[in-house]
């Protein structure tokens, strides 16, 4: 195992903290889950980093990453629907996309087409990861303005993420060749 990897699954062994911290009342509670939310995105970041620079680049990292990314985010956001922070439709369209463009990937890699992340999807990311740590540190400030700003980054992040997910299957369905997908009975005329 290398450290790219090792990164990788500490998000994943993050994920049970967070949760652990974020739906307890106690404010000290909240610091700690913000903290471990911001680690884990930080770890997102520079698994992919360390790996390219070091060519450490495999496919169980490629593999993993995808996973741990979309195993915090759906646990803060599940988290945050739990205490009330987030509306559960928004919770909704963005494990949605993420489902949906996982499902996507694997159809698209049985034809040989890869449908790499575009800047829209890393903006998409930051835009989730922001919105999600302003969402947390909300719960122990109870701010009227500064629950305007983070409502209106989670807009944000939940507009990248429909738009990015719209791109990728734009993206897919440009490069795929429709016919050695679906059978010829199934298709549409």
């Amino acid at each position: 195992m290398n450290l790219p990897i090792g990164l990788t699954l500490s998000r994943i062994v993050l994920v049970p903290l967070l949760i652990v911290f974020l739906i307890s009342s106690s404010r000290v509670n909240v610091l700690i889950a913000a903290a471990i939310f911001l680690l884990a995105a930080v770890t997102d970041w520079l698994d992919g980093a360390i790996a390219r620079r070091r060519n450490q680049v495999t496919t169980l990292g490629a593999m993993l990453d995808p996973v741990a990314d979309k195993l915090l985010v759906a646990a803060a956001l599940v988290s945050l629907l739990q205490i009330n922070r987030v509306a559960a439709w928004m919770v909704v369209v963005i494990i949605g996309r993420e489902l949906a463009v996982s499902g996507l990937r694997a159809v698209a890699a049985t034809v040989g087409v890869i449908v790499p992340a575009s800047r829209l999807a890393k903006g998409k990311t930051v835009g989730q990861y922001v919105a999600i740590t302003m969402l947390i540190v909300e719960k122990g400030i109870e701010s009227a303005p500064f629950h305007a700003v983070a409502t209106g980054v989670l807009w944000v992040a939940v507009v990248l993420t429909v738009v990015s997910g719209a791109d990728y299957f734009y993206r897919f369905f440009r490069k795929a060749d429709y016919r050695a997908i679906v059978p010829d009975e199934e298709r549409w005329s």
